[in-house]
């Protein structure tokens, strides 16, 4: 019998980018479902969600994702990062299903000088990394089989992200201010869906029923905001002028971590993987954006 994948978080831009990826796998069998099939806020959909149903992994790449937002919705970023999270992870090990969840560079305060790896403290300086890192915590503790994965700066063609953001506001301005003290590694979530696949053809090819870790994973090289803003002109061969400024002089509701690069070490020579320079990811993800204009 075919396993069986369920993927949460149809809509968001992971969701979408293992849709894409998974298009002509046959086996294991994929499948999507959005909040039109369970509205990770109600507890009781989730349970009858999945009261006749039995999956072999679950990715749970659903998550309130909008960082200052959650700042005055904490209730629902908690709900959705958290409680839901916990209650999946549940199921998980009732089950004996491998979980695969996603979860972000912000559960770093940012204030290390070297790339985070695994190990290393967190303190999140936000309502949303709070939440994820709960999700995280909790995760741990039910200790169903599986890992997170922590990455950071998604793009991609689907959903909103800071790609479509900077080729629109080029419609509209000559001249941008962009950050240009945050440092981090963009990660293309096609480049991630890719490497969540390979994940589970190891354990399937090894029999592997893996014991929770938790793994980093984002496109090879850095950048700051300023720097990606810049690459994604140059390829799209736009002349708007790019002006870099500091944190301060662009408030915002949430605080962001100064310095979030991932070591991906671990993940890399776990499954053997080979990740791509994320100038050479941008590159082919603006070669699919030019094919919807």
């Amino acid at each position: 019998m075919a396993k069986k994948v369920l993927v949460i978080g149809r809509d968001g831009q992971l969701g979408q980018s293992l849709e894409l990826c998974t298009q002509n796998v046959l086996e294991p069998v994929f499948e999507f479902v959005g909040r039109s099939d369970m509205d990770l806020t109600q507890p009781k959909q989730i349970q009858a969600f999945f009261q006749n149903r039995q999956f072999d992994y679950i990715i749970n790449c659903a998550a309130f994702t909008a960082v200052d937002k959650a700042e005055e919705a904490s209730d629902l970023a908690e709900a959705i990062n958290h409680r839901a999270v916990k209650q999946i992870a549940q199921i998980a090990k009732k089950t004996d299903t491998v979980l695969i969840h996603i979860s972000t560079d912000y559960v770093f305060d940012g204030t290390q000088c070297r790339p985070y790896v695994e190990s290393d403290a967190t303190n999140p300086l936000g309502v949303y990394g709070e939440t994820k890192l709960k999700g995280e915590q909790a995760i741990r503790l039910v200790k169903p089989l599986g890992c997170i994965i922590r990455t950071s700066w998604v793009f991609s063609q689907f959903g909103n992200n800071f790609v479509k953001t900077m080729l629109r506001l080029s419609q509209q301005q000559d001249m941008l201010k962009v950050v240009g003290d945050q440092i981090g590694s963009p990660t293309y979530a096609v480049d991630l869906a890719n490497a969540i696949i390979t994940l589970i053809s190891h354990y399937e090819k090894h029999s592997m029923k893996p014991e929770m870790t938790v793994y980093h994973f984002s496109n090879e090289g850095v950048a700051s905001w300023y720097d990606f803003a810049c690459a994604i002109f140059e390829l799209a061969g736009l002349e708007n002028h790019v002006v870099p400024i500091e944190s301060s002089e662009f408030p915002t509701v949430a605080k962001r971590p100064f310095f979030s690069v991932l070591n991906k070490r671990k993940i890399k020579e776990s499954f053997d993987l080979s990740i791509p320079h994320w100038r050479k990811s941008l590159g082919r993800c603006m070669e699919q954006l030019q094919k919807t204009v």
